[in-house]
């Protein structure tokens, strides 16, 4: 077990008055133990308890041979592991429960254990995991590295031989020749009229003269993921575009320019939204200015008009504003930024700058 990540949560536990708790998220598991689990249907639980009594029940299906620093507790497929787990917990006390534990494993649990109370505990994990600690942050500033490296490569393939889907299909042999540990999320590739839909998935559409191009792309390095967005066009680009393009660029750094200890994140989308609103673009600005990103692509949070939230340090989300005309033009400019003690650094150092290639 990771100590110094685990009493995080236990004081987190303490403040939300859950004295004990199911971890089942593999995600979550991984941050504390350093050890990735895969379950599927089967039953995965960390049991944490104030008092240190920690247990983690994994099926014996998934040997584990490096010490966790926890006591592993096994089952079989024969074995009822809700049942197992029963005979550990206090049945006095609260019991918190961590997102997506299957409800057959839950209801179980709470059959079985009819003096405790039940509690959402998720955010107990999810809050403690969107402030990153050092190695975490190194680990984000590397995962970003390699997908500026990445989108410049995916910049200088576009042709008009190579089709959306036969971009996508190329970014794995990219990220695997710089030596990323994969995607992070199924890339976005979108060319001319897709370009306006945002969440585009490439199709055997070919670019075009005046195409604007997204890439949206993302990679996985020892765990930790990246993601972010660059807007490029092909062989021109009308008065039009350039418009739009330069709307969002200074969204995009109006938004970062805000970033520090203590602005919500409710400001910091209001910061994108209004200046692309005050262009006369408002309504096709269509989603959230950004998400959380660490272990998952979208850990808990988002900068979005109705989070209040805070930023603290070492919380790292993007920054993502885009413009989307049907039938006209996408454009999307995406970064990562980590919070600092007075600001925030951007993880990003691929130029934004409006590009026209071919």
């Amino acid at each position: 077990m990771n100590n110094k990540r685990l009493e995080k949560v236990l004081k987190e536990m303490k403040s939300k008055n859950i004295p004990q708790m199911l971890v089942s998220d593999p995600a979550a598991i991984f941050y504390l133990t350093g050890k990735w689990f895969h379950p599927g249907e089967r039953l995965l639980a960390l049991y944490i308890n104030a008092n240190g009594e920690n247990k983690l029940f994994v099926n014996e299906l998934f040997p584990v041979n490096e010490d966790l620093g926890v006591e592993i507790v096994w089952y079989n497929d024969t074995q009822n592991g809700v049942e197992i787990i029963s005979k550990y917990v206090d049945k006095a006390d609260t019991m918190g429960i961590d997102k997506n534990w299957p409800a057959h494993f839950l209801l179980t649990l709470m059959d079985l254990e009819g003096g405790s109370k039940f509690v959402n505990g998720s955010m107990v994990l999810d809050r403690v995991r969107m402030c990153k600690d050092d190695e975490e942050k190194n680990l984000m500033r590397e995962a970003s590295r390699l997908n500026d490296i990445a989108v410049e490569k995916m910049i200088e393939s576009v042709s008009t031989d190579l089709s959306e889907k036969k971009m996508a299909d190329l970014l794995n042999d990219i990220y695997e020749e710089i030596g990323a540990d994969g995607c992070s999320f199924d890339a976005i590739i979108a060319y001319g009229e897709n370009a306006a839909n945002p969440h585009h998935e490439p199709s055997n559409a070919m670019v075009k003269d005046g195409d604007s191009i997204i890439i949206d792309i993302g990679c996985i390095k020892d765990s930790y993921c990246s993601d972010m967005t660059r807007t490029v066009f092909y062989k021109s680009a009308s008065d039009k575009a350039k418009e739009v393009y330069n709307t969002v660029l200074e969204a995009n750094k109006k938004a970062i320019s805000i970033v520090k200890p203590g602005v919500k994140f409710s400001d910091i989308d209001l910061a994108a939204r209004n200046y692309i609103e005050d262009a006369g673009y408002g309504k096709y600005f269509t989603h959230r200015t950004g998400h959380s990103i660490g272990i998952e692509v979208h850990d808990f949070g988002n900068v979005s008009s109705v989070n209040h939230d805070e930023v603290a340090p070492g919380m790292i989300f993007s920054i993502e504003p885009g413009i989307y005309i049907p039938g006209e033009v996408g454009v999307r400019i995406e970064d990562l930024v980590l919070v600092t003690e007075d600001g925030c650094e951007v993880l990003n150092k691929y130029s934004k700058d409006l590009k026209v290639i071919g």
